[in-house]
């Protein structure tokens, strides 16, 4: 009887955990849902930052509205879209600067580059450009620029 019991004991043994075919089964297994599932996701990614360069560019077009609105001008480009924020100290000053400003700050694209801004711009009165994942000016798709004149 110990016998039959101690062959049951290695036999147990033998079979527990997985043979090298199987887990090599699992590892394609997952390599060809990340082939497939990676892609797409890094597409949605791309396209929510995108979407979140357009939104903050809105948010830069209403404060300099409201700028244009307080003053008759917009910052120049020198002055920039930290004109948002302090008080520009170079020409044109505005007279009517509300004591916060008209954003708190400027953050960085979803990409952690500065936005550009220019006035004037190529079509007016200015332009406001995030360089998207290339940092550079330029580009088509997924690395074309984010502009204040793109409109979903």
């Amino acid at each position: 009887m110990k016998d039959m019991e101690m062959r049951n004991v290695r036999n147990a043994k033998k079979r527990s955990g997985f043979t090298l075919v199987e887990i090599m089964v699992v590892v394609v297994i997952i390599g060809l849902l990340a082939g497939i599932i990676g892609p797409q996701i890094i597409n949605h990614l791309e396209e929510a930052r995108r979407t979140t360069a357009r939104a903050q560019i809105r948010v830069f077009e209403e404060a300099l509205t409201m700028y244009h609105m307080r003053n008759g001008f917009f910052p120049t480009t020198l002055q920039g879209l930290n004109a948002l924020v302090t008080r520009p100290t170079s020409p044109p000053i505005p007279r009517h600067f509300p004591p916060g400003g008209f954003l708190t700050y400027i953050p960085l694209d979803p990409w952690g580059n500065p936005y550009i801004f220019r006035n004037p711009g190529t079509r007016p009165p200015f332009d406001i450009i995030s360089t998207g994942r290339t940092g550079e000016e330029g580009g088509e798709g997924f690395d074309a620029d984010i502009t204040n004149h793109d409109r979903m």
